[in-house]
Parts: C-alpha cells; sequence; structure tokens
C-alpha cells in the first residue's frame, strides 16, 4: 500500500508519521506543498506541526496551498485522508470537515497522554481494532472543537464522531476532557468515513519506549483494511 505524507513549512511531526507508515507495511512519500500533484497513493496524511506558523489561524494558510486542490480531488473521489492534530485544523479550513477547532478551553498548551473512546468502527480507520479505548498523545493549542447545533446534529446523525475524550474506562465527562471540545469530541469524520481529522497522535504510540502502543493497533487496523 502507498501513502503520502504533505509538509508544509511548519510541519514537525511529518517524519514521525513516516516512521510510523514504514513500520507497519506503507511504502511512504513525502509530498512538499508547492508542489501540485500527489502521487499515486491509498492514503493521504497531513501531518501535526504548526503549518506556517499557526498565523492567521491554526492551518488557514496551509489549506490555501498549492497542493491542497490535488488533496480535495483524491478526498472527493473516496481516497482516504487522514488528518493529524493541525492536519485535522487543515482540513476543518478546507471545508472536508465541518466545525472548527478552537483555542483551548483554559488558554493552556496541553502534552499528555490521554484516552479516547472508538464511537464507529464501521470505517477502514477503526473497522478491526477490539478494544474500545486507547492511550494516545496530545500536543496543542488549539484543539478544542466547535460546531454549530446544526452541524452537530448532523454529524451526530450521521455517525460522524470517530473519537471521544475519556477515561480508562470509556467514561466521557468534562473531567475527562482536556481542551473543553464539544460533546468531548477528539475527531470526527466526513459523510463517506473516507476522511478523518482526530487531534491526539497515533503516531506517537508506536513503540512500548515511546510510553505505548495503541497507535500501533490504528495503523496495523489500516494497513489490514486496505
Amino acid at each position: 500500500m502507498k501513502s503520502s505524507v504533505i509538509i508544509f513549512p511548519g510541519s514537525n511531526c511529518d517524519r514521525d508519521m513516516d516512521v510510523a507508515l514504514k513500520k507497519f507495511g506503507f511504502k511512504n512519500q513525502m509530498v512538499w506543498h508547492n508542489d501540485t500533484d500527489i502521487p499515486k497513493s491509498d492514503l493521504i496524511v497531513l501531518p501535526g506541526g504548526f503549518s506556517y506558523g499557526d498565523y492567521l489561524r491554526c492551518g488557514s494558510i496551509a489549506g490555501k496551498s498549492k497542493i491542497i486542490k490535488s488533496v480535495i480531488d483524491f478526498a472527493n473521489s473516496g481516497g482516504l485522508v487522514l488528518g493529524i492534530c493541525n492536519g485535522f485544523q487543515i482540513l476543518t479550513e478546507t471545508g472536508l470537515l465541518p466545525g472548527i477547532l478552537q483555542q483551548n478551553k483554559y488558554l493552556n498548551f496541553i502534552c499528555k497522554n490521554v484516552f479516547v473512546k472508538i464511537k464507529n468502527k464501521e470505517n477502514k480507520y477503526f473497522k478491526k481494532i477490539k478494544k474500545e479505548v486507547l492511550e494516545l498523545h496530545i500536543a496543542h493549542n488549539e484543539g478544542n472543537y466547535f460546531c454549530s447545533n446544526d452541524e452537530l446534529k448532523s454529524i451526530e446523525d450521521n455517525g460522524q464522531i470517530a473519537v471521544t475524550y475519556c477515561d480508562h474506562k470509556g467514561n466521557e465527562d468534562e473531567k475527562n476532557n482536556p481542551n473543553g471540545a464539544l460533546k468531548n469530541i477528539a475527531g470526527i469524520f466526513n459523510k463517506d468515513k473516507n476522511i478523518l481529522g482526530m487531534m491526539p497522535h497515533p503516531e506517537r504510540m508506536i513503540d512500548p519506549f515511546l510510553s505505548g502502543e495503541d497507535g500501533s493497533l490504528f495503523f496495523n487496523n489500516l494497513i489490514e483494511s486496505l
């Protein structure tokens, strides 16, 4: 299976993602934001980081990069597009996913391990993962997911909530919501479930020496599903 990771000025998780994808069997390629074409791919990843220094809004300038038209065309054709952290922010800025990622509730940068509950397994991203709760890592200042009431109803009705913040037992409450996100939302799909944006970093949890391996479950499932 072939994947492509898009690099923007300020990306800092692109190499981490490259290592993770290759470890689990993907033939990965790195694609510069100023290119216009993407090599033949089964998966496109928008990595974490601080594209363009987060000027204006997180992901807003990256969302206007030359490569984005090809990403949008790929997504609209049914291709799998994964956005992690800043990548999630870029996906909302381009309109590929609904809602916005605003500043964390307590106006602080958060960097820690969290638990997330898988809400929908009827998709290639989570289909074969047996666990319901995963331990992953977050590192962001603008991870507070928000959308309008109409958008929220549509997201819930279509099963677009992918993962939510919770405790190790899967309890979703305010205490286990690190950034104030609406409904504890940590990640969402588009309606067709081929686009996934989420704030937690699975690529940071692929080895016991990296404090956990639940990210391995995510990538193993992805390569097997494809």
